[in-house]
């Protein structure tokens, strides 16, 4: 009998063998966006999840289907088949004059109205050679297209209003509506000041003050549809920067506008467009220059817009509510300071069961925070001081303090009104987590939604009483559920394994903490060992540096965010490294503005620990350390190999930033202030002044065309490197900006690869 039980055990042993030696290499296809292969070894996902009211449905390519809270069974709403034959039917509800393409999937529908059987869809109709974009609605009990409009030709920036029926879209500089029930689409220019504005530069109903301050959109419906907010930018007195289109037959001037720091910047102004009558009037905000109109939101009533509204220097902030019907200025209803900046990221949400009152969010205790204020209890306005003691404040409504904490709110999902709850996301359990809470408006207690680990994202149902939830961690590949807001168990979907861990023998990946330069601060690490580890070798190390504002490069997701890359290299032998360092996102106000006027200074402090500890290793031969980067990090990259070169042997910077005041006026002027009030700063931070200090072997790469990191930094960069008599490497992907996609995105990593393989291993 024994001998059996150990012939048995043999037999495990032997084919759990064969079964590891069949684990294979992965090669870059699999691993970097782009690759051949990369979709396929991504975790299994459900997409097209989405809430009707409180009904969960799944919109596929095929169908969409309802799908079941508590069992997660689906049932067929809804046949991509039966929304074809409505539309080549002749039941419409307009006579067409051109052919409509069939739909080729539903996956991209929407179902807006909660109390309506319809579904909404976007597609393209042949007119010949024009390609235009429709929208149509289809009521599925009555099995017919119901309504539709023509968005003409080029249409972007698309924003429709369900409570309206009408679309606002751009096409180029212009700003246009199409209305519910006009057919073909009665299209109202918005902005009636492109006739009298015929100047090129000034664009309508786009986002401006280059996508910083949370913007990412230029229009804003009101909350009954009645009007329409929008942005109105004039960038006639910005220097033109010229970039140069060199796939024609003799290369093309394109070129962007560019606000450098200290340079003259935009102007930007904001119109109100009345549907009904379709008149436009403008806040009445002042003179706009230097100064940035940020978070655009309205009142329940659509009475009052309010904007949040930065001076140039960004150290000053005040809450202004204009009159949306006259456009007048009412009231400044909240002011806040800082001695270095203040940087509102979020517009007001006004509570939906008492619609006096609004959430406001603001760093001035140290971290992202709520505060409920109320419309209708205005008080006399005194300055005080944050906990974070540079932050001052005055309230002109009463304000309460709805969280608090060492942690930070990441964003507000939805209410549960029957509870008076707001479901957020936040860093309560750690900083490398994003986790779901029912916030209690009563009291400010927090109940957890779903698993405490991991970084989750979530959709919340029409009531608030259920959420779609959607995790990964380091442990767990992917999990989709729906889950009751009051915390309790709910039905899982999806738990989802690794295929990576499945089919390829993979590194060893590790998350610890070591004191950044100022003795005080725990830095989070992230450390990759090589594939086939064997501690009695010695191993080159690379260092994967970012280490600037609002990125965080270390989480607790599957490989706890390491890039394909950083995987790949350990398969080639190299020990990976990650530090965040002070200066990056989610640790709190003072831990990012440490690196104030003096951007690279303590970010690189905190770097050198971290070749410190990769030197303290004994499997890391400390020759042999590199370090790669991309933006922000291709600036610490180069600033690495120029300010400690006995340190880092082989260098790759990526779009890097050399001289900030090349840098664009919101993000450069933030950090940085201008050239002209911080000189030492900007000579501190100007890697041509280094260009000498180079020993290692050092590549630039960037795009041909990158609007964002502009060719001028590294073109600049070499001249002074061949002043000094030093000598990088340059590689340049024409017509590329700021980052490369697709088949392009392999080809760099190759690169990149082949640049540490050459001159670190």
């Amino acid at each position: 009998m024994k001998r059996n039980i150990l012939f048995i055990f043999l037999f495990i042993m032997s084919i759990a063998a064969v079964h590891a030696q069949e684990k294979k290499s992965y090669t870059l296809e699999d691993v970097i966006p782009g690759g051949n292969n990369y979709a396929n070894l991504r975790p299994k996902n459900i997409t097209g999840l989405q809430w009707w009211g409180d009904v969960c449905i799944r919109a596929d390519v095929e169908t969409i289907n309802e799908v079941d809270i508590k069992t997660g069974k689906e049932t067929v709403l809804v046949t991509l088949d039966e929304v074809n034959e409505a539309l080549q039917s002749g039941e419409k509800p307009y006579k067409l004059d051109f052919k409509i393409k069939p739909l080729r999937t539903l996956d991209s529908a929407s179902m807006p109205w909660k109390d309506r059987k319809t579904i909404a869809f976007l597609g393209r109709v042949e007119m010949g050679e024009r390609n235009e974009i429709y929208m149509f609605w289809y009521d599925f009990a009555q099995k017919k297209i119901t309504n539709m409009f023509r968005i003409q030709g080029n249409g972007a920036n698309l924003d429709f209003c369900k409570e309206n029926g009408c679309m606002a879209y751009t096409v180029g500089r212009h700003l246009f509506v199409a209305k519910e029930g006009d057919f073909p689409a009665q299209i109202n220019s918005v902005c009636t000041g492109c006739k009298e504005d015929p100047e090129k530069d000034v664009i309508y109903g786009q986002a401006v003050h280059r996508n910083e301050f949370g913007i990412y959109k230029g229009t804003f419906w009101s909350p009954k549809g009645s009007y329409l907010a929008f942005y109105r930018m004039d960038q006639s007195m910005v220097t033109d920067y010229p970039q140069v289109n060199t796939s024609t037959r003799i290369a093309t001037l394109e070129p962007d506008k560019y606000p450098m720091a200290g340079m003259t910047s935009h102007k930007v102004t904001v119109g109100i467009y009345d549907v009904k009558s379709k008149r436009t009037i403008y806040l009445q905000t002042g003179d706009p220059t230097n100064r940035y109109f940020t978070n655009v939101s309205w009142s329940p009533d659509e009475k009052h817009v309010y904007i949040i509204e930065l001076n140039r220097d960004q150290n000053h902030a005040q809450l202004v509510s204009y009159n949306a019907v006259t456009g007048e200025k009412e009231a400044i209803l909240y002011e806040e300071k800082h001695t270095r900046y203040v940087e509102p990221q979020h517009p007001l949400i006004f509570l939906p069961w008492d619609e006096t009152k609004f959430i406001y969010q603001s760093q001035r205790d140290g971290f992202n925070h709520l505060y409920i204020m109320d419309t209708e209890a205005a008080q006399q306005g005194e300055w005080k001081s944050g906990k974070d003691q540079e932050a001052q404040y005055c309230e002109y409504l009463k304000t309460v303090p709805l969280t608090q904490g060492e942690w930070l709110v990441k964003s507000v999902l939805g209410f549960n009104g029957a509870r008076k709850e707001i479901i957020i996301t936040s860093t309560e359990l750690s900083p490398l987590q994003t986790n779901v809470f029912a916030l209690s408006t009563k009291n400010g207690k927090r109940a957890l939604i779903g698993s405490g680990e991991g970084v989750h994202a979530a959709q919340v149902s029409a009531s608030g009483n259920y959420i779609i939830d959607s995790f990964t961690s380091s442990k767990v590949g992917r999990s989709i559920s729906i889950l009751p807001a009051n915390g309790k168990k709910g039905t899982n979907l999806l738990t989802a394994s690794d295929p990576m861990e499945e089919q390829f023998n993979m590194p060893e990946i590790s998350v610890g903490t070591i004191k950044a330069a100022d003795g005080v601060t725990d830095l989070y690490y992230r450390l990759i060992k090589p594939v086939d580890f064997d501690p009695s070798k010695k191993y080159p190390a690379v260092i994967y540096v970012y280490g600037g504002p609002h990125a965080q490069m270390i989480h607790d997701t599957r490989f706890y965010d390491a890039r394909g890359w950083d995987l790949y290299m350990a398969q080639k032998g190299y020990v990976m490294l990650t530090v965040d360092s002070r200066g990056s996102d989610n640790r709190g106000i003072r831990f990012e503005n440490v690196t104030f006027r003096h951007l690279g200074v303590e970010e690189m402090k905190d770097q050198v620990k971290g070749a410190e500890f990769l030197k303290s290793l004994p499997y890391v031969d400390s020759n042999r350390i590199g370090v790669h980067g991309w933006s922000f990090g291709g600036f610490m990259t180069t600033n690495l190999m120029l300010t400690y070169p006995d340190i880092f042997k082989t260098g790759v910077a990526g779009g890097p930033v050399i001289d900030w005041k090349y840098y664009e006026v919101m993000y450069g002027e933030r950090y940085m202030d201008t050239p002209e009030t911080n000189p030492e700063g900007y000579k501190g931070s100007d890697l041509k002044q280094k260009a000498g200090n180079l020993k290692g072997r050092l590549e630039i790469i960037i795009g041909g065309t990158d609007p964002t990191c502009v060719p001028q930094h590294t073109y600049t960069f070499l001249r002074a490197c061949i002043n000094a008599g030093t000598h990088p490497d340059l590689f340049i992907y024409p017509e590329d900006g700021h980052n490369m996609v697709g088949r392009d995105r392999v080809h760099l990593h190759e690169h990149i690869t082949r640049y540490f393989e050459d001159h670190l291993k």
